[in-house]
């Protein structure tokens, strides 16, 4: 085992994808005995202090971005909301400064979030996204993504490097200087051998308001479902609550949020799920090598792409929020659903990268290749 390092890993607060896929490498920290620190803010920090309560958490400050209620005018209230972002940069650059300072950390890992680095740490940038998709500004995004990332002494992106891989262009580049290690995909869990309970899981997440605007219009559409209905809000609320409803053709359980335990055995105990296309469900459903339908969010170019390519592969079938009826589920069987990759992360590898700079020195890119 390694000496044990301080490491604080902080995932962007949008939707509950990165803070869901730090999950496993923070166990991963746990388990190679080193001492994870969380810092996030929003939902993502509240997820992540309800699956680890008793690790050390801080609030980093809000990119407080949220969704154009028209899919149209997502890029233009993206580009309208990027002086807050650029603000929120410049404040967690000085946040993070002052707990590596205070808590003697020796690394930091980021899962999107821009400014937690610092030049003194081994810092790592986690994402899909080497090329961000923005339309006919596409490029522009792309650069100064890969600029930012540049920053950082490596970045992780949960796919394979070959293919079949689970990502196409958003995660592999023709050529990059780019620090680039290819994880696998990373989920939280485990597939499991346990009988069929729902015929469907309804499984939301996201930024508002898009995230309250599909719930509502699925609990109207699947009134008509024919069979038991499990419908997650993904609302991250102080306790859970659960309501049965009765449908005309069957019954629904709506729960506000799941853990992780419990939702891994929920979705293993549902025949089909309907979910947004955001990559880290991608990712769960393929190590659960699920059937699902996807709704992409509205103007995300992201999830469209990933939605688009899933269906073009003849894997997943998907629908634009606004055109979507229960006839639409019935697609799914003509599609072969999710399969999960064999690949194993060596995260004793991949941490000793943390061994090989003093806290107080500076960090050359050498050091953190894997």
């Amino acid at each position: 085992m390694q000496n044990s390092k301080r490491i604080l890993v902080a995932p962007l607060n949008w939707g509950l994808g990165h803070a869901t896929r730090c999950i496993p490498i923070i166990n991963a920290l746990l388990e190679q005995g080193h001492q994870p620190f969380i810092a996030s803010d929003g939902v993502a920090l509240s997820l992540l202090q309800k699956e680890f309560p008793d690790l050390p958490s801080f609030e980093l400050p809000s990119y407080k971005i949220t969704y154009a209620e028209k899919g149209k005018n997502f890029k233009i209230k993206m580009i309208w909301d990027s002086p807050k972002v650029l603000k929120a940069m410049a404040k967690e650059k000085k946040a993070v400064k002052k707990l590596v300072k205070e808590h003697q950390l020796d690394g930091i890992i980021s899962d999107n979030r821009l400014g937690v680095y610092y030049k003194k740490v081994p810092c790592v940038f986690i994402t899909h996204q080497l090329n961000v998709l923005s339309g006919n500004t596409t490029w522009m995004s792309s650069q100064a993504h890969q600029k930012i990332i540049k920053k950082f002494n490596a970045c992780w992106v949960p796919d394979v490097e070959g293919k079949p891989n689970l990502t196409g262009k958003l995660g592999h580049l023709k050529k990059s200087k780019l620090n680039i290690k290819y994880l696998g995909p990373l989920s939280r869990f485990e597939k499991m051998d346990v009988p069929v309970i729902y015929d469907l899981m309804v499984l939301l997440s996201g930024p508002e308001p898009q995230r309250t605007l599909l719930e509502e219009k699925l609990l109207k559409e699947l009134q008509q479902f024919e069979g038991k209905i499990l419908f997650v809000g993904g609302k991250i609320e102080e306790s859970q609550t659960k309501q049965e409803i009765k449908t005309e053709k069957g019954c629904l359980l709506q729960i506000n949020f799941m853990q992780s335990r419990e939702l891994q055995t929920a979705l293993n105990q549902s025949a089909q799920v309907l979910c947004r296309s955001g990559y880290t469900t991608v990712m769960d459903l393929a190590k659960l090598e699920k059937k699902a339908f996807f709704i992409p969010t509205p103007g995300q170019y992201e999830q469209e792409y990933l939605a688009k390519r899933m269906e073009k592969q003849n894997l997943v079938p998907y629908s634009e929020q606004d055109n979507f009826t229960l006839a639409e589920l019935s697609r799914m069987g003509d599609f072969e659903g999710l399969a999960q990759f064999d690949s194993e992360i060596d995260y004793a590898d991949l941490f000793a990268a943390f061994s090989n700079v003093n806290e107080n020195s500076e960090p050359t890119s050498s050091s953190l290749s894997t």
